[in-house]
């Protein structure tokens, strides 16, 4: 059942193996696939109908139905004959050559890369999530399986996961701590070939922790998961990875080491050993220590080597828009949990290891900043979306001191969405039909233009459906929800009859945080009110949130929303429904007309929830921020806002909810509700194709894995198998060579500076004192600033021959440009130069004309 049987116990030994065709059961049950290919559906279904509508969990379907009821439905032989089409065709799927392997059929150029993340966001069967961050991890796992890119993840199982919310009759957050039992969730504990659970020992101050190992099969993708929920710890240590995002600085911490320094060693121990290191977020930076340590262990090489070797493996991807959401921890607690390992480990002091976390390393009061750990032992650096790469190269500007803002070495991958996970199963329908049953596995390029030949009507009646599954699951969520919370009978009954599945249904849910600014709608009541309940075109609207347990703030933004909803008059147009998780999101995201989003510009780095409304036919309508700000044309959507940015200003607040109520009132209901004679919105279907066709492989993870792998994951891993080569020699050479720059550049000068002007080109020398330095270690340049949206300007000089009587370590450097630009523009600078050297990422030495 297992592809790694060294590691996998089978299966429980209480489970009725013996039952022919039951190891088939579990084979799909613990495959997350399911997930997302719903073939397998109809199997939990027939085994209990109520319990699979209810958790979605094929593990815990499988588990709790009786081993009559097993045996019962085996022995119908379409069904079994069924069960084993699954079973041969998942294996099927496993082996056939993906994206990946048809592209590079011949000698790989990458065998594994590793992706580490605090949280992973993958079914709700497995609730090890609390949002975003999750949500990119789960669903680039899921795309790296369809495009059979070699990826494992690493992350950590947590004994409650995030917390889950009820509100209760004051409309106050409640939070709640389910415990995750390991046996109800579709992971398997890593065995070796005797048996024994796989467990790794990590050092703390004072203590070592046990971590016991686990392994979560994504389609062709394995994720392992660790937890020192073990018996051996003592009882404060098994609660380490009791709660994602829980807890003070000092659990935190913890729970990094363990995920980057245990992450790590766990792959080791598997005898997996990735070229690439991909750091989602900068929590899990210390697997840059111990990957580094390890080619230490296995080179004999110092650890300045080491870095510089292990560091070309490695991605960091930041999804921080501002530079306080970053992990940092202080001086103390880093020197407590980490002095032996710095020392005898990694053989460096601890005001090194410190310096890898600071921007100032002589500052002993500076705490210790996670992003710089991870930028400073990465090859390359992303933000997840254009706009948000703009924004980390401001947050990372003082790392880079007299460098120009657009030369801060952070590119960008914008995020896209596992479509296969959030299309409905109509419109799964729709686009097979148009587009084939492979057109989100990599190989297809026609699906801008498929989509528009299904007809109007049909495409209509597609988004018709869709709304009256979104009303007849809210109306059933939200009765249970009342329920549950002690409303009347009276109440109950009335949620089951809310809506109406004709009218114009918005969307808005997300993470309840002032800079979302989630309550933007709520700017004017009575206008909202107006607009909900206007007699000839009514609107209705579907909330859904959590606030952190320790944002107050944002809890009394949920609280307002509960109190507005509590007017008669709103009362039948809003509902809030609480506890905000994968299941709710798939059915908001399948249903909603339109799908409303308000942050703060530019404080969402990408935001995901409104891309998994396009494949559903959802148009948008949202700040330019993240990713809207580079998909937004008119003809897809609607936007707010003037693409700048103005703080927390409350009067700028003000003009965007202006244009909120102005864009809902004025553009999208009279869109929505003017119909030709079939009763059908042309040009609201108009906008619906645009944005189905133009936006959909755009922003699909299919299309950012292809980016990771083709720009960062085989470049990272060519660039680490060179400096790794003989012993890590090219890392030595890379050492030798900075040392040499750094022993240097502080005597490096300009000279004279000629300069001649003709009516087209503009000719320059300029003479250059290196001090002996090898000349081939730099880089002269001839640079203008950016000017007027044209691209700065970096010419580099060429040396020419010095004359006879040259000074002694002096250089000429010439060079020609064009008269575009005046001379006055221009400056001289000298840069590091290398061959495989991510200038200034790696080096960040300058030397501009005084």
């Amino acid at each position: 059942m297992s592809d790694n049987p060294r590691h996998v116990h089978p299966i429980y030994d209480l489970f009725p193996i013996e039952i022919d065709g039951f190891e088939s059961l579990a084979e799909l049950a613990l495959d997350l696939r399911s997930s997302w290919n719903h073939a397998t559906d109809e199997v939990w279904r027939r085994l209990d109908a109520e319990l699979w509508e209810i958790t979605q969990n094929p593990w815990v379907v499988l588990q709790t139905v009786s081993r009559q009821r097993i045996e019962h439905v085996l022995g119908d032989a379409a069904f079994r004959q069924k069960v084993d089409q699954l079973a041969e065709m998942r294996r099927q799927t496993a082996e056939q050559p993906a994206w990946f392997q048809q592209t590079h059929s011949e000698s790989p150029p990458l065998t594994c890369a590793a992706y580490f993340s605090m949280e992973f966001m993958l079914s709700e069967a497995l609730p090890i999530y609390s949002g975003g961050l999750g949500n990119v991890a789960g669903d680039q796992l899921k795309a790296a399986s369809d495009l059979g890119v070699p990826v494992v993840g690493v992350g950590l199982l947590y004994q409650q996961g995030y917390f889950r919310q009820s509100i209760d009759n004051a409309g106050r957050q409640q939070a709640l701590y389910p415990y995750n039992d390991p046996g109800q969730l579709p992971i398997r504990p890593l065995r070796d070939a005797d048996g024994e659970w796989l467990r790794l020992k990590i050092e703390l101050p004072g203590y070592s922790v046990w971590l016991r190992a686990w392994q979560v099969q994504v389609g062709r993708v394995k994720l392992y998961l660790l937890d020192s929920n073990d018996a051996a710890n003592f009882p404060a240590h098994r609660g380490i990875t009791s709660e994602l995002y829980g807890g003070g600085h000092e659990l935190r911490l913890r729970q990094e080491l363990i995920l980057g320094i245990g992450g790590w060693r766990l792959l080791s121990t598997l005898g997996i050993t990735p070229e690439v290191c991909h750091l989602n977020e900068g929590h899990a930076a210390f697997a840059v220590l111990e990957r580094a340590l390890q080619f230490m262990d296995a080179s004999g090489q110092p650890f300045e080597v080491a870095l510089a070797v292990t560091r070309a493996g490695n991605l960091f991807t930041t999804h921080t828009a501002v530079a306080a959401g970053f992990d940092r921890f202080a001086p103390a607690m880093i020197e407590q949990h980490l002095r032996r390992y710095a020392e005898q480990k990694l053989g460096i002091t601890v005001h090194d290891l410190m310096a890898l976390g600071r921007l100032n390393p002589s500052d002993e009061s500076e705490p210790f900043n996670m992003a710089l750990l991870a930028i400073r032992g990465s090859g390359s650096v992303n933000g997840v979306s254009r706009l948000h790469g703009q924004v980390s190269r401001r947050i990372f500007e003082p790392l880079f001191p007299q460098w120009p803002t657009d030369e801060v070495p952070v590119g960008h991958v914008t995020n896209g969405v596992h479509m296969p996970s959030w299309d409905s199963a109509a419109a799964d329908k729709v686009w097979t039909q148009m587009c084939g049953k492979d057109r989100w596995l990599g190989t297809s390029e026609t699906l801008e233009c498929d989509i528009c030949r299904v007809s109007d009507e049909k495409l209509w009646q597609f988004r018709v459906d869709a709304t009256h599954r979104l009303v007849d699951y809210a109306r059933k969520r939200l009765s249970r929800q009342l329920a549950s919370a002690g409303s009347s009978p009276e109440e109950v009954e009335a949620a089951k009859h809310l809506f109406d599945p004709n009218l114009l249904t918005l969307g808005f849910a997300r993470r309840f945080a002032t800079y979302k600014r989630p309550n933007l709608l709520l700017h004017d009541p009575d206008r909202l009110l107006r607009l909900l309940s206007n007699p000839e075109r009514p609107v209705q609207l579907v909330i859904a949130g959590k606030a952190h347990p320790a944002d107050h703030a944002g809890q009394d933004l949920i609280r307002q929303w509960i109190d507005f909803i509590r007017h008669p008059i709103a009362r039948q147009h809003v509902i809030f429904i609480s506890d905000y998780d994968m299941l709710l999101a798939e059915q908001l995201v399948q249903g909603a007309d339109v799908w409303i989003n308000t942050p703060r510009r530019p404080w969402e780095a990408s935001g995901t929830s409104g891309m998994k409304v396009l494949v559903n036919g959802g148009i948008n309508l949202s700040e330019l921020d993240g990713w809207w700000a580079e998909a937004y044309t008119p003809e897809v959507g609607w936007a707010i806002g003037d693409g700048n940015e103005h703080g927390d200003d409350p009067a700028w607040d003000a003009v965007e909810a202006e244009q909120l109520y102005s864009v809902l009132e004025n553009e999208v209901v009279p869109e929505f509700y003017t119909r030709n004679e079939q009763g059908i919105p042309n040009q609201w279907l108009a906008r619906m194709r645009a944005s189905m066709s133009q936006l959909t492989p755009q922003f699909s993870a299919v299309r950012t894995v292809r980016e990771y792998t083709q720009q960062h994951y085989i470049p990272a891993a060519t660039a680490y198998r060179h400096r790794a080569a003989y012993n890590g020699a090219g890392g030595t050479s890379i050492v030798n060579w900075e040392h040499s720059l750094r022993e240097k550049w502080a005597s490096l000068k300009f000279g004279e500076v000629r300069l001649q002007s003709s009516e087209n080109e503009h000719t320059v020398e300029v003479d250059v004192y290196l001090d002996g330095l090898d000349p081939s270690f730099v880089r002269v340049e001839w640079y203008a600033d950016p000017l007027d949206g044209e691209d700065a300007v970096r010419q580099e000089m060429l040396r020419t021959e010095p004359p006879v009587d040259a000074a002694e370590n002096w250089a000429t450097y010439s060079t020609t440009v064009a008269t575009t630009r005046s001379a006055s523009d221009f400056t001289p600078r000298i840069v590091p130069k290398h061959a495989s050297v991510a200038v200034p990422l790696e080096l960040d030495l300058i030397r501009w004309q005084r």
